[in-house]
């Protein structure tokens, strides 16, 4: 096994996050004048979502919208009532994939205000993301008053259970009417919300993962460390395959030698070692660089853990857990937040992972700090109500 501090080069959103001075919420919101919404979800709708809360299925009131094209730059920023976007059959995103898109939470503190986690981390991943895939950035201040101003608006849709969220899905789509291989000329910025509860209804009782020989996430020079659609697409086959034989996602590993761990279909994995060391794989440009991730290396480093970011071959790992030198495996993301690793099973081995005591101090110190009853002494949370 290589272990070795990530290249720069690939760890530049956490720098670029840590730079930024986000913009006052109310002067943010004002970008976004309102269109009231006169038909919103009856009281018996409302109700019923609440109590569902299943993971992306019910929306609120109200999406933040927003143009862009090459004369007017960005422009008609408003928030309107939820419901479908005129689109042309022939509008570029539905035939090259000109899409990018983000995932962040709104919680609920018990005095009735409503925070958000790292919000900047999730503006510089959409412009990043929006570099690689020939499409405009969209300035700090645009994404922080979209948001702000739909959940203010959506503040009923913001559930106050136990592991409950608002989660916001901030996207861009290219929208001209053209049929040609060229970055379009006009794009839609949207953001949408969602009430929420657990990603994963086991909880600590961990999940179990199958790792992918035959197929691969991204390449080197690809798209992977950028959010859009076409990663995930090409995920859905290996997530069908492998819950037919058993198991609920999938671990890819690297294209250039199909033997390093990387990530799974949406989460970053960190290994547990039995002398308290932790390691995660390393950013290379083929995996996606989670704001989870991050804050999860801060927060270990503030116990005195230096997260070592690896090459983290599959044949050590297998052996390491066998062996008993690895103890515990766990993903992480925004939707998931922090999940335990059960089983890690291929072609060729199963084995299972009992620890979680790591994990579980992760996922209450970071879930204490998204929820408002940790101190969020590296400033993390944004104030959206």
């Amino acid at each position: 096994m290589t272990e070795t501090n990530s290249d720069s080069k690939w760890n530049s959103l956490e720098a670029e996050f840590r730079a930024q001075r986000l913009p006052d919420a109310d002067v943010a919101a004002s970008r976004f004048p309102v269109i009231p919404n006169v038909n919103p979800a009856s009281e018996e709708d409302h109700a019923a979502a609440m109590e569902e809360l299943a993971f992306g299925v019910r929306f609120g009131d109200y999406m933040a919208v927003a143009d862009w094209s090459v004369e007017d730059g960005w422009h008609d920023r408003r928030v309107v009532p939820f419901g479908p976007l005129q689109l042309s059959p022939a509008a570029a995103v539905l035939h090259y994939s000109q899409e990018i898109f983000e995932g962040l939470k709104a919680f609920r503190w018990a005095d009735g205000s409503i925070w958000t986690f790292r919000p900047g981390f999730n503006a510089a991943r959409l412009n990043h993301s929006a570099r690689r895939m020939a499409m405009p950035e969209i300035p700090l201040d645009d994404f922080i008053g979209s948001l702000v101003q739909m959940v203010r608006m959506d503040e009923r849709w913001v559930p106050g259970v136990p592991n409950s969220s608002l989660y916001l899905r901030p996207f861009m789509i290219a929208d001209e009417e053209f049929v040609g291989v060229r970055p379009a000329h006009h794009y839609k910025y949207v953001a949408i919300a969602s009430p929420v509860g657990p990603y994963f209804k086991g909880g600590m009782s961990g999940v179990s993962i199958w790792v992918s020989t035959d197929f691969n996430r991204a390449a080197p020079g690809g798209t992977g460390d950028a959010k859009t659609g076409g990663n995930y697409a090409s995920s859905l086959l290996p997530q069908r395959l492998a819950a037919e034989k058993g198991f609920e996602q999938v671990c890819y590993l690297d294209a250039e030698t199909n033997t390093n761990l990387e990530e799974l279909g949406g989460m970053n994995v960190f290994v547990v070692k039995k002398d308290g060391s932790v390691l995660t794989p390393r950013l290379t440009g083929t995996l996606l660089e989670g704001g989870t991730r991050s804050a999860i290396i801060q927060l270990l480093a503030d116990r005195g853990i230096e997260v070592d970011q690896a090459t983290i071959p599959l044949a050590w790992l297998v052996k390491a857990i066998e062996g008993g030198e690895v103890v515990e495996m766990f993903a992480c993301g925004t939707a998931a937040i922090v999940t335990p690793i059960a089983r890690l099973a291929g072609d060729g081995f199963d084995v299972t992972l009992d620890g979680d005591e790591v994990t579980g101090q992760i996922l209450e110190e970071l879930g204490g700090i998204q929820r408002g009853t940790i101190p969020d002494r590296h400033g993390w949370m944004y104030q959206l109500v």
